[in-house]
């Protein structure tokens, strides 16, 4: 069978360059047993793929079944896959087969690799390798002959170097790669799939098949398509329900596109972007402490110009310096760590208990050590209601809880 005839079987739409080089690459390696990894962005059309390397290979016969990876829970996706013993785990009241055991002799399609959990990932190593694996709650050695064919829409080089795909895995998939071009790299062939697509519609809801002037093709190839076939598909139906003329003008195009073209495919966070309760303390107590450590550094320096100077100071008040700290760190949390000085008199030491000008205070910076005083002091100060001090910490009462018993803190 040609290449047309492959377009013409499978429904495939299209002349570019790119996209015949996939096709003759699936064409080649259907008659062989060898693994493929089928590459490229989500709506691409990939599955079809997987189905011409099936037709086409001396499988053709036997069973032909795609998993989407990440459509299912990780706690179950060893049983989907190598089946399971009764009792193996709540709700397995009787023994199942996995898809490796009913595709025996078939194609498996493994769409979304990349969402695989670790642990799967191992098993399905052994399978690629020797053919056998073992149903989840069995010791029992299984064998099976089954040809995997494995799709992703993620870089998959990179999730190993991040230890998230292993990397003996990705290289036993990738024996032979296929890279399905994205729309906007074949945007010649936009206005032929956007008329196929068209007509189909026209057929299903009873209506003319609409047509594009130039500037109207024009403003369809400009599109980036983050969606792809997919989502072309989308707004050709959309136009073929909602468009009030025959033939549409590039103005009349433009309002069933999106303004905003937003990349609408899975990322992995930002490692500087932090989430959850933890961090966000954790961050406001960064910030507590260097405020706490600049004030405390302009308190020593008003002491010893009050030493100097004593008329600088107006009316003197003896006083405790601990206890001035301490009164300045309780309230530093009510004061999101802003500079208190403002609210407190010009304070200098008694004459007997005078401070080295060229004394150095040391004083720890270990976050763990602040962050059980903090604690501590707000404790003290509610006089051990959990509930008021997690307030005044800016912390859930949960979280409080938590530290109370990392710290071994005695309420």
């Amino acid at each position: 069978m040609d290449i047309q005839g492959i377009k013409n079987r499978f429904e495939i739409i299209g002349n570019s360059p790119a996209l015949n080089h996939a096709i003759n690459v699936a064409m080649q390696v259907a008659i062989t047993d060898l693994s493929v990894l089928i590459v490229g962005d989500s709506g691409v059309g990939k599955e079809s793929f997987s189905q011409i390397i099936h037709a086409l290979s001396a499988r053709k016969h036997n069973p032909f079944i795609a998993v989407n990876c990440g459509a299912i829970p990780e706690g179950t996706i060893d049983s989907e896959l190598f089946g399971h013993e009764k009792g193996s785990f709540t709700g397995a009241v009787d023994s199942r087969k996995g898809y490796f055991e009913t595709v025996n002799g078939g194609t498996l399609f493994l769409d979304e690799i990349g969402e695989m959990p670790l642990g799967t990932q191992a098993r399905l190593l052994r399978v690629l390798e020797t053919g056998e694996f073992f149903r989840v709650g069995s010791s029992k050695v299984q064998k099976t002959d089954v040809r995997v064919i494995a799709a992703t829409n993620r870089d998959l080089l990179a999730l190993t170097q991040n230890g998230k795909f292993r990397e003996d895995l990705y290289y036993r998939l990738s024996t032979v790669p296929i890279r399905v071009p994205s729309l906007r790299d074949r945007k010649e062939d936009i206005p032929l799939l956007f008329r196929k697509f068209v007509v189909d519609f026209s057929e299903k809801y009873k209506t003319v098949p609409i047509q594009l002037d130039d500037e109207a093709k024009m403003a369809l190839t400009e599109y980036p398509w983050p969606g792809n076939v997919r989502e072309l598909k989308n707004v050709a139906e959309q136009i073929s329900v909602l468009s009030k003329t025959p033939v549409l003008t590039r103005s009349e195009v433009l309002k069933f596109l999106p303004e905003k073209h937003e990349n609408r495919l899975p990322v992995l966070a930002s490692s500087t972007h932090h989430t959850g309760d933890f961090n966000n303390e954790r961050e406001i107590l960064y910030k507590l402490f260097f405020d706490m450590k600049r004030d405390v550094t302009e308190l020593k320096k008003m002491f010893l110009e009050n030493l100097k100077n004593p008329s600088l100071a107006g009316n003197t008040t003896n006083f405790n310096h601990e206890s001035l700290l301490d009164d300045y760190y309780g309230h530093s949390l009510q004061a999101n760590g802003e500079n208190l000085l403002e609210n407190h008199q010009p304070v200098i030491l008694p004459q007997d208990k005078k401070l080295d000008e060229h004394q150095v205070v040391e004083e720890s910076l270990n976050i763990m050590d602040k962050e059980k005083e903090l604690i501590e002091k707000a404790l003290i100060k509610h006089r051990g209601k959990r509930k008021d001090a997690s307030l005044d910490l800016g912390i859930s009462e949960r979280t409080l809880y938590r530290k109370l018993k990392e710290y071994d803190i005695n309420e």
